[in-house]
């Protein structure tokens, strides 16, 4: 076989991610269903003089955007997925769109609180029958657009893998791939969602017992939730961003099959970060005494199906040798 044939024998894709369409298609459903409740509220506010009403609309026009951004990130990571300037493939487009979305879900729990504030100290009249109602409606659009938004492929699989050596060893363990672009999308609708309740009882609280208070305080409430939640998301797409991933169980695995395996060998240097959901890439340097090659790791490394792309480095020390067979 000549060098071009093995070279071309070689060559592999770096798309490491199948892309998500149906959870592409239901964001983009739920970005379309939320820009018209945002149009409806804004209408309704101006119509009825209504600041609280003409507030929502406002405050849904951020989670609309949001959505939006979900959505391109989709078509973005989609259309480029077999660009090759992109090394490692286009699914952290992905996890950027989730982290953009996460310090927009901040900047409206700043809002929230900042008019929860506002509110305290200055109240204003409020039309409790029209705004119950817009919120009514705009709660049951966030049903709806949660349902559509539920993850997935927040599913965990258990696996298990076998090693003849000196000795045999099973191990399973649960890993959960969440999709971090529809996770963020699914955030500000469920933020939305908790507001509008909160919104209701404040309501409805004050239209019966004359708690006007109740309003500024369950947006204080609410922006407190929001904010949890933005945190958590910023905290898991920026630490997929910043390929922090060498506390992640298939390192332990890596260097299992290496260090126990059937030959001695110690790594000298390893690097392992997520390319997809559930996905990652592997380079590692070891240095063994047995005559081994780099493809005799890579292939007892190839039993952990979350490798998808493995580089292998090998220094062989001088003394001894063992042969492999």
């Amino acid at each position: 076989m000549n060098l071009d044939a093995v070279a071309q024998s070689r060559i592999h894709s770096h798309r490491f991610d199948a892309g998500n369409p149906l959870a592409e298609r239901n964001t983009r459903r739920a970005m379309w269903l939320t820009a018209a409740m945002m149009v409806v509220e804004i209408v309704g506010g101006w119509w009825f003089n209504s600041m609280a009403v003409l507030a929502d609309g406002w405050h849904m026009s951020s989670h609309a955007l949001a959505l939006g951004l979900s959505v391109f990130a989709y078509g973005f990571a989609r259309r480029h997925a077999h660009n090759e300037r992109f090394a490692f493939g286009t699914w952290k487009v992905e996890i950027l769109g989730g982290y953009t979305s996460a310090i927009l879900l901040l900047g409206v729990a700043a809002l929230m609180a900042f008019q929860s504030v506002e509110r305290l100290l200055t109240p204003s009249p409020i039309h409790y029958d029209q705004a119950i109602a817009i919120a009514i409606v705009g709660l049951a659009v966030n049903l709806i657009c949660a349902w559509w938004l539920r993850d997935q492929h927040g599913h965990g699989h258990e696996h298990g893998h076998s090693h003849a050596s000196h000795h045999d060893h099973d191990h399973a363990h649960s890993h959960h791939h969440h999709d971090l672009n529809l996770r963020s999308a699914y955030l500000h609708v469920i933020a939305d969602a908790a507001t509008s309740v909160l919104a209701i009882i404040a309501l409805v609280g004050g239209k019966l017992w004359g708690a006007a208070w109740l309003d500024p305080i369950m947006g204080l409430v609410g922006a407190v939730l929001v904010t949890v939640w933005a945190w958590t998301l910023l905290h898991d797409s920026g630490r997929v961003l910043l390929d922090a991933e060498m506390d992640a169980p298939v390192v332990a695995e890596v260097r299992e099959v290496i260090e126990q395996g059937a030959v001695p060998a110690r790594i000298t240097d390893l690097h392992v970060w997520r390319v997809g959901r559930g996905k990652f890439a592997c380079v590692v340097s070891l240095v063994t005494t047995a005559r081994a090659d780099a493809e005799f790791f890579r292939q007892a490394l190839s039993v952990h199906e979350e490798l998808v792309h493995v580089t292998v480095e090998v220094t062989c020390c001088p003394d001894p040798i063992v042969e492999i067979v």
